[in-house]
């Protein structure tokens, strides 16, 4: 068998891959699929499996709870469903200045209706970006 070059943290993973990250057989895996909700791997062409570094990490919760902890399916279940997600962090918004009101009141062919709707929408997101 051919030595595989070390993967990125941040590659995804196959089956047999992540099985063998987890040190167990890969039917292991899609059992735990079934059992487990919020392992959803990515399936492409043909139903092939490739797991992101946050199911890589939630497959290393549910073995150590099973392997190492020795908790049950349920059990298991049961302690993931009391965890909190963890929302990842939103990227930084850039303030920029307010664009000026002269665009969308230059433009004729619009409606007045139009208009002060879009007129509305821009103060709103002003007001948004402001806060």
């Amino acid at each position: 068998m051919a030595v595989r070059p070390e993967k990125s943290e941040s590659a995804f993973r196959t089956i047999g891959e992540a099985a063998e990250t987890m040190g167990v057989p890969q039917h292991v895996l899609r059992f735990w699929e079934t059992r487990f909700p919020q392992l959803q791997p990515l399936k492409r062409g043909g139903g092939r499996r490739y797991y992101r570094p946050a199911d890589m990490a939630l497959l290393e919760t549910i073995r150590a709870m099973l392997h190492d902890q020795g908790l049950t399916i349920r059990g298991a279940q049961q302690a993931l469903a009391q965890r909190k997600p963890v929302a990842a962090p939103a990227p930084p918004m850039a303030v920029q200045e307010p664009v000026p009101a002269a665009p969308i009141a230059a433009v004729t062919s619009l409606s007045p209706d139009v208009r002060a709707a879009l007129m509305g929408i821009r103060e709103r997101l002003v007001g948004a970006l402001a806060a």
